[in-house]
């Protein structure tokens, strides 16, 4: 299955990662990363799991979001595909999500 990840993903990830690892460790900041893949391969292989989340923006009409196993508060913004699913933001819960998410 296809996972393609919006470039923004990459630089969200590192971000997440580099709080945690001055916050709580490298290797926090590594198992999120790994966690982080997991998540996407799962998502990839059933991408119907996470639910709808409502928008204003009606270019993410079908937008989902999905937690990251062991790091529930990081959420996956994400629309299935043919053959898998794009992923637009890993972004924490405690963010503005959707003025985030109105400027995608």
């Amino acid at each position: 299955m296809t996972v393609i990840k919006r470039p923004l993903v990459v630089v969200d990830l590192m971000e997440q990662a580099d709080y945690l690892g001055q916050n709580a460790g490298m290797e926090t900041a590594e198992r999120f990363l790994v966690a982080a893949e997991q998540a996407f391969d799962q998502l990839s292989s059933w991408p119907q799991l996470g639910r709808i989340r409502p928008c204003d923006n009606p270019g993410l009409h079908d937008l989902r979001q999905w937690r990251i196993r062991g790091f529930e508060k990081h959420l996956i913004f994400y629309r299935p595909i043919l053959g898998g699913v794009e992923v637009f933001r890993v972004l924490h819960a405690a963010r503005d999500i959707a003025a985030i998410l109105e400027d995608e």
